[in-house]
């Protein structure tokens, strides 16, 4: 961890009162005026009777992100957006701040850039210098990295970061999606309320379908208030004849039989046959991703599992020095964060 230190760093793991490990991790490092600053990354909150962080910065509203907890603190900070789905999402009300995507905004006494990474409609990349200069770049998931800046921490994912397995390569079938949709007058899509189902809304919008898309509840009320030009959504039933259906992929058994269904999934343990979209950069990707922001030291948060260490070791081998999350050695209880 010296690297770290050189970098004015201390990157961090808490445990909670039952000896288990909170998500993910928190940085504390001295601002640019010397305070000493803590920032949570998508974990969930410290019980109210512990001293609290600085900021729970929330890069996007996917469960594994924790958002649903973090959301409850006024020191939750996150985009416009995510907030929204957040509140939709978890039926609950956002106390934190928010900024749209793209902002500098001030955090504690630091400025945070927040750049987007096309994971989901409001996610995020947060990045910010520290007191000696480093910049601190944490991306959240990622789709496209291609407006994230160069850094010297980069805090990352690996969802798809295992070289050494075949289903971490991939490329989205667009092509696929388009002939399903034209090749079938009456089909269903299935596809997670957030995130691909907005996806698979903008796609069909891009590829000139202007007619009703019908979708299951929470997906129609995410799709309406995330998206600006989403067009004429209904929901589920509400339309006659033939039409285009969006619903989550355990719900596609429920339509009827003359229906054509397919999965927006990597998968292939579905019944209905799967179509290449994800929300993700694959092992290419995110290789190319560091390479591009060049860090001087990369710490690999995301996912559970397996996927950070591959990943960091692979990022060693070709000249990156990377450490996996489970090899944090900082680890902290609540009484002493």
């Amino acid at each position: 961890m010296k690297e770290l230190v050189d970098l004015g760093v201390m990157v961090f793991r808490e445990k909670n009162s039952r000896g288990s490990f909170k998500p993910h991790l928190s940085i504390k490092f001295r601002s640019t005026e010397g305070k000493l600053v803590t920032f949570s990354i998508d974990t969930t909150r410290t019980p109210a009777k512990y001293q609290q962080p600085d900021a729970y910065l929330i890069t996007h509203a996917h469960s594994d992100h924790n958002g649903k907890s973090a959301m409850l603190s006024d020191r939750a900070v996150c985009s416009e957006k995510t907030a929204l789905a957040l509140e939709i999402r978890h039926d609950r009300k956002y106390a934190g701040r928010t900024f749209k995507v793209g902002e500098t905004i001030e955090v504690s006494g630091v400025k945070v850039h927040t750049f987007p990474n096309f994971h989901t409609v409001g996610s995020v990349a947060f990045m910010w210098e520290n007191e000696v200069g480093t910049r601190i770049l944490v991306t959240g998931d990622v789709k496209d990295a291609s407006m994230l800046p160069e850094c010297d921490l980069l805090i990352t994912e690996a969802n798809y970061g295992d070289p050494g397995d075949t289903t971490c390569f991939f490329d989205d079938d667009l092509e696929g999606f388009e002939n399903a949709f034209r090749d079938n007058t009456s089909i269903a899509f299935g596809a997670y309320a957030f995130g691909k189902a907005q996806r698979a809304v903008e796609l069909l919008r891009g590829f000139g379908y202007e007619g009703v898309i019908e979708m299951d509840d929470q997906s129609l009320s995410l799709t309406k208030t995330l998206l600006e030009d989403a067009g004429e959504l209904e929901y589920l039933g509400n339309c006659c004849g033939d039409s285009i259906s969006i619903v989550p992929p355990w719900d596609l058994d429920k339509l009827p039989a003359n229906i054509s269904k397919f999965v927006m999934t990597g998968r292939s343990d579905y019944r209905y046959p799967a179509i290449q979209i994800s929300d993700h950069l694959d092992a290419r990707g995110l290789e190319d991703m560091v390479k591009n922001i060049d860090p001087e030291f990369t710490v690999v948060y995301h996912p559970n599992g397996h996927r950070p260490g591959r990943f960091a070791k692979h990022l060693d081998s070709i000249g990156f020095n990377a450490l996996s999350i489970d090899k944090i050695e900082n680890v902290l209880s609540n009484e002493f964060v």
